[in-house]
């Protein structure tokens, strides 16, 4: 993406009416939540692409997530658990003790980032661009395909190059 496309961008995004086929739009950052613990009936809010530590109920061996896809979770030392987002939407979470027995429920829902997140749409296509503070395109579930793949293809030949790894 280069220099001049990024302020071409914006200055449509500044000008355009409500009503043009481009429209930018910015979503306010929501207040943090509190750390939530696993409870029954309990929720966890966590953004894609962040991690969220939880504490696990005591005599927990157990931790079911309902829908992989949307968050995963790995179980850490001293009754600590991180759930990290993978894909919007809400799924379960349930710790069993080690005969089986219920010890907590929990929903998780996993939500967009919406600090300094400009959406560019398009008719029915989007791009999105993080402005933190200079805008750049961050590629985001629900962005275009063309849009996603260029950015995704190089973030993935940066990482590379930083790592050395040629895989």
């Amino acid at each position: 993406m280069t220099a001049s496309r990024l302020v071409l961008i914006a200055a449509i995004a500044a000008s355009a009416p409500v009503w043009s086929p481009a429209i930018a739009q910015t979503r306010p950052a929501p207040a943090p939540a509190p750390a939530a613990a696993a409870s029954h009936q309990g929720s966890v809010v966590v953004t894609v692409d962040h991690a969220k530590v939880v504490r696990l109920p005591e005599r927990a061996q157990t931790v079911i997530v309902g829908n992989p896809a949307i968050a995963d979770v790995s179980v850490q030392r001293n009754g600590v658990m991180v759930v990290t987002g993978k894909s919007f939407g809400v799924t379960n979470l349930i710790a069993l003790d080690g005969s089986g027995t219920l010890l907590a429920e929990s929903s998780v829902r996993v939500q967009a980032a919406s600090d300094s997140m400009l959406t560019v749409q398009r008719g029915l296509e989007r791009e999105s661009y993080s402005c933190t503070p200079v805008c750049q395109p961050a590629a985001q579930l629900g962005d275009v395909k063309r849009f996603f793949d260029e950015v995704g293809g190089q973030n993935k030949a940066r990482n590379t190059a930083a790592t050395g790894d040629r895989r």
